[in-house]
């Protein structure tokens, strides 16, 4: 095809096939399903919906460039692109960025035509040129023609002439003679010349948007002296507009008051020693093991409920804060990350609780950098935003932890991109979250702000539709002014990443850790979103570059006089598991302190172990010789322990003393368990038995439960587990980017089946069949044209439909013609296919050159 393209779908047809295979990388939407030719792929990259999501991901300069274009003349020479977004004083950072920002917009075919006919897709040009209800970012107003629209020839008239230009025969010259004056800098400065100061202040307060204005019915000589000469045009009863001519004069020929070529710096930078972030890191990935363990311990005999509505209550969350030691929202953290790591789960039963799932067990199995690759590789390619939690939802109900609703689905790319910015930076550098937020509106400022085709907040003090020109002044500001950055998603989404990062020690004092670059690899070094096998992958490789800088875990404690132990480190499994129930820990850090208590040991005596195994037990595992006084400790409470035996009748309680029994019978606080002597050594009981246990213990016995055949039951800390669960699936933000694969097999469909449609035919004696109408012909002819494209090797153009009634056209190179069926090289599908003869339609040869 040669000469300018007249549509959209003309141009893609010159495009490569790495050219389509690029614009559909980076609009995919544009693949579901695969277009038949590209007059489709055009139709449907115009589409509204397809065209806002394209936009939404345009960084701030290429979104600058298109709004430049939406107020440009259509079509646009690059010339006059270029003088927009760099005003008549010229920038050279403007003019050194503007050929990536155009190619872009035509890579994504926003933009299509060559340089010196640019023209924006007619979607794209609704959605950002302005109106009275949609302000153009750039803070433009409506040119001349198109405020003068409707007003009388007569006020036309009177309108040039007041401007010193010569009436005009109709409205039409009219309209470009004003335009001309606005357009023209000698004409217009001198107009300005003349203007009263009030007038010129006035022009000033609409200079950068909204460029409507109120007034009142009897405007002031200083509004009427612009109203007469066009510089303000009537815009209903009470509203004027400043007109974009006249606006771009007033603003030196800019489209936007700062043009932003570049992206904001990371800065400012501080540095730090690589090995101190890298070991800053490690040890918050080990607390993060820590207290996701300590969790898990937590809730081994079973979570809080689940709420009706789904997630844990408030006071749940509160309690279980209190257990981590740690704040509500960052409980809110840590449950969302072992829950995200599919390590808790709600058990499905009638009484719905959460729990610990079966891959808990696994997950404590593995050793500690494996540990925190598992839960790495959840929290970044998870959708699930803890930071949400508290805050109220669509229908102003709090959002739960652990409930539904807190799906974003911008959240694992603003996590990637926070990441990979901090990876750009040199080992140990890091910078302040403003910067880190700053760039990251600055690379998708839609998805920070307002949504395409959405007016922007008014500043503070000014109506939405216009400021007040006639009397009092408002605030100055522009129509294209950002929201507040804190208050937007993608902000608040990208410092939850840098928070949470740091908890989970991908980050170290703020800067990104060698293991947290291995990381996010598989994100940095590819256009397309990473998958779970790639994002898996370099979890890997980070777990690997952590496990050195990670303490190894010590094999025994240090007993000490005061019935406490100390780790002086991380303990063996087996060893921390087993001191867990032996003792309670009193404080955390760099060692662990364990305090032995009377409650702790009966709760070790409840597991099943005895008191020479206990003491053995430290004996083994300590580096100081077993105290007298935990001695002593341990061998009271073994002696009392198991003499109440507490069993279901409801309960009872047995004792071979009968002396004790009656000593429980006289205590005024056994009256509640509801006490009877049924035998010298037993007591029956109106009350549950593990109500029983606890009013028990709490008058200071030591009771063991027992079972029916009256043996001591032995408690065991991880019988309460969920059924197995699947971890959460992320929600996607979009659709997902196509592999090169399905890139590569979606272009050759879409050119076999533009080849199709566009492909010469040879005339035939039939009518031809309109555009896009299927060719027809009788079956005899269909025979005959088949059979004689065997023998001349040639191509033929076909009308097919298939078993499911739906109807396409192909280009076909039939190779055999047999049985009612003809077998033929299918350049549609390229692939050898077979036909039933009775369901081609019509068929036609091709021109010699067509193939």
């Amino acid at each position: 095809m040669t000469g300018t393209p007249r549509t959209l779908a003309e141009e893609l047809r010159t495009r490569t096939d790495s050219g389509l295979v690029g614009l559909l990388r980076a609009r995919p939407d544009l693949l579901n399903p695969v277009p038949g030719d590209v007059t489709q792929l055009a139709t449907r990259a115009g589409t509204r919906a397809s065209v806002v999501r394209a936009v939404e991901r345009l960084d701030r300069f290429v979104l600058q460039t298109a709004e430049a274009l939406a107020v440009a003349p259509d079509p646009c020479p690059y010339d006059t692109l270029g003088a927009l977004m760099a005003g008549d004083a010229g920038d050279l950072a403007v003019a050194a960025e503007l050929p990536r920002a155009v190619a872009e917009l035509r890579a994504q075919a926003l933009v299509w035509g060559p340089d010196d006919r640019l023209r924006l897709v007619r979607t794209a040009r609704e959605l950002l040129s302005p109106s009275a209800t949609h302000p153009s970012p750039t803070g433009l107003g409506p040119t001349v023609a198109e405020a003068t629209a409707g007003m009388s020839p007569g006020r036309l008239q009177e309108i040039i002439a007041a401007a010193g230009l010569p009436t005009t025969h109709d409205p039409v010259t009219a309209v470009a003679a004003l335009s001309g004056l606005f357009s023209d800098r000698s004409r217009m400065a001198a107009l300005l010349d003349t203007a009263p100061a009030e007038s010129v202040g006035v022009l000033d307060k609409l200079l950068w948007g909204p460029p409507y204005g109120g007034v009142t019915d009897r405007p002031a000589p200083h509004l009427q002296w612009l109203l007469d000469r066009g510089l303000l045009i009537a815009a209903g009863a009470r509203n004027v507009v400043l007109p974009r001519e006249a606006a771009l004069h007033l603003r030196g020929g800019r489209a936007h008051h700062a043009p932003e070529p570049v992206p904001p710096a990371l800065a400012p930078a501080t540095e730090r020693d690589p090995q101190l972030v890298d070991n800053a890191a490690a040890s918050q990935a080990f607390t993060a093991l820590a207290t996701v363990e300590e969790l898990l311990k937590e809730w081994d005999l079973g979570g809080p409920a689940v709420l009706r509505a789904g997630g844990m209550s408030v006071r749940d969350l509160k309690r279980t804060a209190a257990a981590l030691d740690t704040t509500e929202q960052l409980a809110a953290f840590w449950l969302e990350l072992a829950y995200g790591a599919g390590l808790i789960a709600s058990d499905g039963e009638a009484d719905e609780r959460f729990g610990a799932t079966p891959a808990a067990e696994e997950w404590l199995q593995l050793p500690d950098h494996e540990r925190w690759a598992a839960l790495a590789a959840g929290w970044l390619a998870a959708t699930r935003t803890p930071g949400v939690v508290g805050t109220a939802d669509a229908k102003g109900r709090a959002l739960a932890a652990l409930g539904p609703h807190l799906d974003r689905s911008p959240a694992p790319e603003v996590r990637r991109r926070a990441l990979a910015l901090l990876a750009t930076l040199p080992p140990g550098t890091s910078v302040p979250a403003a910067a880190v937020r700053s760039r990251l509106r600055w690379e998708r400022p839609l998805r920070s702000g307002a949504a395409v085709g959405q007016a922007p907040a008014p500043a503070v003090g000014r109506t939405p539709s216009a400021a007040a020109v006639d009397g009092a002044t408002g605030p100055a500001g522009s129509a294209g002014s950002a929201p507040d950055p804190v208050d937007d998603l993608r902000s608040r989404l990208a410092q939850w990443t840098l928070t949470e990062a740091e908890l989970l020690g991908v980050t170290g004092r703020g800067a990104l850790a060698t293991h947290g670059r291995a990381l996010i690899d598989a994100a940095s070094h590819t256009t397309a979103d990473p998958t779970p096998a790639d994002t898996g992958a370099a979890a890997t490789r980070a777990a690997a570059l952590l496990a050195p800088l990670l303490p190894e875990p010590v094999d025994h404690v240090l007993l000490q006089a005061d019935l406490t132990a100390v780790a002086p480190g991380p303990l063996h499994r087996p060893l921390a598991d087993a001191l867990g129930v032996l003792a309670d820990i009193e404080s955390k850090g760099g060692a662990t302190v364990y305090r032995f208590t009377p409650a702790s040991v009966r709760r070790a005596l409840d597991a099943g172990r005895s008191a020479s195994e206990l003491q053995e037990f430290l004996s083994t595992h300590s580096r100081t010789p077993v105290p007298q006084p935990l001695a002593y400790l341990i061998d009271d409470v073994a002696r009392k322990h198991g003499r109440l035996r507490v069993g279901a009748a409801t309960a009872y309680v047995r004792c071979d003393d009968d002396a004790l029994l009656s000593e429980i019978l006289a205590d005024r606080r056994a009256a509640t368990l509801r006490l009877r002597r049924i035998a010298p050594t037993v007591l029956a009981a109106q009350t549950a038995p593990d109500q029983l246990l606890d009013g028990l213990r709490a008058m200071g016995y030591a009771p063991a439960a027992e079972s029916a055949a009256g043996d001591v039951l032995i408690a065991r800390a991880d019988t309460h587990r969920t059924p197995p669960r699947t971890a959460p699936v992320p929600v996607p933000d979009g659709p997902p980017s196509p592999d090169p694969t399905l890139l590569t097999a979606a272009v050759r469909a879409i050119r076999a089946g533009d080849l199709a449609a566009t492909a010469e035919r040879k005339p035939v004696h039939a009518p031809a069949p309109a555009p896009g109408a299927l060719p027809r012909t009788t079956s005899a002819e269909t025979l005959a044209t088949m059979q004689a494209a065997v023998l001349t090797h040639s191509a033929l153009w076909i009308g097919y439909v298939n078993a499911d009634g739906a109807a396409s056209q192909r280009v076909i190179a039939p190779v055999r013609v047999e049985g009612g069926f003809v077998t033929a090289y299918d350049h549609t599908s390229d692939e050898v296919r077979t036909y039933p003869l009775h369901r081609i339609t019509g068929v036609a040869e091709l021109a010699d050159d067509s193939v």
